[in-house]
């Protein structure tokens, strides 16, 4: 029969929630009723425990994770899975916090030197102040970002990001090279004090168009059920249907294309469409897309993340991957009626 925490009270004769607090909330015992918890807690074979580890090594065995999306979306959810293979298998957990705003971000860097409860802070496609990365310094806590902005200025211990930048200017001239001219770009409506990494590809695509005396007219798509409708009545009632339609993220587009089919447009004979991602279903439906591996870039985060928290200085701390342009089936040459 395995020992049980009751077993380990008795034995060292304190009260189940000093045990527990021993466990959990270490600061909240003195370090003599520690040190005998941990040592009957070895003696009964409780020290295979996860606690007891985390005791030992004075490590809360957890890493938090900061994401600002739903953590059902395709990136989010790709990213925690990503993470938890290689975490996992270190006997960390994670924790998610869903950031919506500037003050919950500031909030969670006051209280995490406080409560000591993570080893790391993962930071997911969000940028982060510099007085709050101060913060987790001060209390020897390593940052790691996946997709943030500007990582190594901000002074991030470690980050890998795909190169947004690059894959906007893949996207454009893509778009370019087939003749359009009458583009739209389709972004998301988030808050902006966060600075979101995906604000670089809305400003690298809108350059590279610029260079070739392109203005994409720019649509927002609200949050909500119904934001794909919004973005098709904007399109409607513009003077002139654009050709070619550039999407933030491919959660835009492939919604978009069945909409648009729906109104009885032809993509790509009237619209191309192109996405960034290469999520599920990407493929299936023929979206071109710009390339992009989230669950790979979590294997990186994570492991850049063990070796931060045992002391190690990473080869490569701050690393950039290529973007790749996949052509499909939803981009084609711009009509002859605009061209």
């Amino acid at each position: 029969m395995s020992t049980s925490i009751q077993d380990v009270a008795r034995a060292a004769n304190v009260s189940i929630s000093t045990v527990s607090r021993s466990f959990t909330r270490p600061e909240l015992v003195s370090k003599a009723t520690r040190e005998k918890v941990l040592r009957i807690a070895e003696e009964l074979n409780f020290s295979t425990s996860r606690s007891a580890v985390a005791l030992k090594t004075g490590r809360a065995l957890r890493v938090a994770l900061l994401v600002s999306d739903h953590i059902r979306l395709w990136f989010s959810a790709s990213v925690i899975e990503g993470l938890n293979q290689v975490l996992h298998e270190e006997g960390y957990d994670i924790s998610i916090f869903q950031i919506s705003s500037i003050e919950e971000r500031k909030e969670f860097f006051e209280m995490l030197p406080v409560r000591r409860n993570a080893d790391a802070v993962i930071v997911v496609s969000f940028d982060i102040d510099n007085t709050e990365i101060a913060q987790l310094n001060s209390a020897a806590v390593p940052i790691v970002g996946i997709n943030s902005v500007l990582p190594q200025e901000r002074g991030f211990s470690a980050s890998i990001n795909i190169d947004d930048v690059q894959g906007s200017i893949l996207a454009a001239r893509h778009l370019i090279s087939l003749g359009h001219r009458d583009i739209a770009y389709v972004r998301t409506d988030r808050d902006v004090s966060l600075h979101f990494s995906v604000q670089q590809r809305f400003d690298a695509f809108m350059e590279c168009c610029a260079r070739s005396g392109i203005a994409p007219q720019v649509i927002t798509a609200p949050e909500g059920p119904t934001r794909i409708s919004q973005v098709v009545t904007e399109l409607l009632s513009m003077d002139r249907m654009p050709t070619a339609i550039a999407c933030q993220e491919d959660g835009i587009a492939i919604p978009l294309i069945f909409q648009l089919m729906r109104n009885g447009y032809s993509i790509p004979g009237e619209i191309s469409v192109i996405g960034f991602d290469n999520s599920v279903y990407a493929a299936d439906i023929g979206l071109t897309t710009i390339s992009q591996d989230p669950v790979e870039l979590a294997h990186v985060a994570a492991r850049l993340t063990l070796q931060l928290i045992d002391g190690q200085t990473p080869r490569d701390p701050f690393l950039l991957e290529p973007a790749q342009l996949i052509v499909r089936s939803s981009t084609g040459p711009c009509p002859k009626t605009h061209a």
